[in-house]
């Protein structure tokens, strides 16, 4: 079965529309459910808007749409910059590459741009377990906005893009050792962070959401709902995740995990009451998942930016990398870019298999 459309763009970037959720949930006829929970308080301005729900592989698309149409807004700028769109996709093909096999160290002392056009290889720094964000193939492609970002990036600096794959908590100590010369991995722009490694202006906004089996818990409506003693919860290592459950839920009890996948199983073999990670990485385990109950809310408790993080102290590369991400957006190819992997998510075909299926057992309550 192919992947199923499960979001319609209504666009991009930080000028992009609030999300509007729908008054009541939405009710599947079978398998997962995502929960649609009306709010008064919009999302602000996330590039994507929930359309459906996921179940076992049926598909529940407005009716005005189908799966091979594009969402207006990007239909009337495909036409005009087709010409573009071509050059800068090509560049795809190159860089999606598989990751490096291990990460030269140099000189963080060093000017970035210095080191990259002596080398010829701008050093990406990923997770590579966030998707849609960044995600490793079954043949060990490593895909999704992130690695396109960076490929465009490369491209521009007339440079190839080499992707270092990493723990999620170990990639602001390899940017100030100079492991690596810049941060593609769904970070949220916090001032800890700040004070440590420099961020461009944010090219995503989501914020934090939360992945259960439980539809008493998926209906909370604020962080207080979740404060509960006793709530097992799993997060990301060294995550805003983390950061929030620590902050916020201190009643709950937190299993911190090396990456994302780890969190989910921890809720699918029934370890874990939920999972807190920003609002798409919830949604995509839900379809990942079919038939194991999986909920995730689409109204998220937070607002969190996610920027490019770079290394102190070089305000010529910082500088760089902000132009090029003010004008991937000003050009509409970061609309564009948004709606490759949201619209028609047919890349959930290339992704390894859902986690091992739980023993049957009721949802936590």
């Amino acid at each position: 079965m192919t992947a199923r459309r499960f979001f319609e763009g209504r666009g991009v970037g930080r000028h992009a529309r609030s999300l509007e959720t729908p008054a009541r949930h939405a009710q599947p006829k079978t398998g997962n459910i995502l929960v649609l929970r009306g709010s008064a308080r919009p999302w602000p301005p996330p590039p994507i808007r929930p359309q459906l729900v996921a179940d076992t592989g049926d598909c529940y698309p407005s009716p005005s749409s189908t799966r091979n149409e594009e969402p207006p807004m990007v239909r009337s700028r495909v036409s005009r910059l087709t010409p573009i769109l071509l050059a800068f996709f090509a560049a795809f093909a190159i860089g999606c590459s598989t990751p490096a096999p291990a990460a030269k160290q140099f000189n963080p002392a060093t000017p970035v741009l210095n080191r990259i056009s002596q080398s010829g290889i701008l050093r990406v720094g990923m997770s590579g377990d966030q998707p849609p964000f960044n995600a490793k193939t079954r043949s060990g492609q490593i895909v999704g906005i992130e690695p396109d970002l960076a490929n465009a990036l490369a491209t521009g600096l007339g440079v190839r893009a080499e992707f270092v794959e990493m723990p999620f908590g170990e990639l602001l100590g390899a940017l100030e050792t100079g492991r690596i010369d810049i941060v593609l991995s769904q970070m949220t722009i916090t001032l800890e962070r700040n004070r440590r490694v420099a961020f461009t202006t944010p090219y995503f906004v989501t914020g934090k959401a939360i992945l259960t089996r439980s539809e008493v818990l998926a209906a909370a409506q604020n962080s207080e709902d979740l404060d509960i003693t006793g709530l097992r919860l799993s997060a990301l290592a060294g995550s805003t995740s983390e950061t929030f459950v620590r902050t916020q839920l201190p009643s709950a009890r937190l299993s911190t995990t090396l990456d994302s996948d780890q969190a989910v199983r921890l809720v699918l073999n029934g370890k874990a009451d939920a999972m807190v990670a920003d609002l798409p990485i919830c949604i995509i385990s839900v379809l990942r998942n079919p038939g194991a109950g999986l909920v995730a809310v689409s109204s998220p408790f937070t607002f969190d930016p996610i920027g490019a993080a770079l290394p102190a102290h070089d305000p010529l590369f910082l500088n760089v990398v902000e132009n090029f991400m003010l004008n991937l957006e000003g050009s509409g190819l970061m609309e564009l870019l948004t709606a490759r992997w949201f619209s028609d998510p047919g890349w959930l075909d290339e992704m390894p298999g859902p986690a091992p299926r739980p023993p049957a057992m009721p949802a936590p309550q």
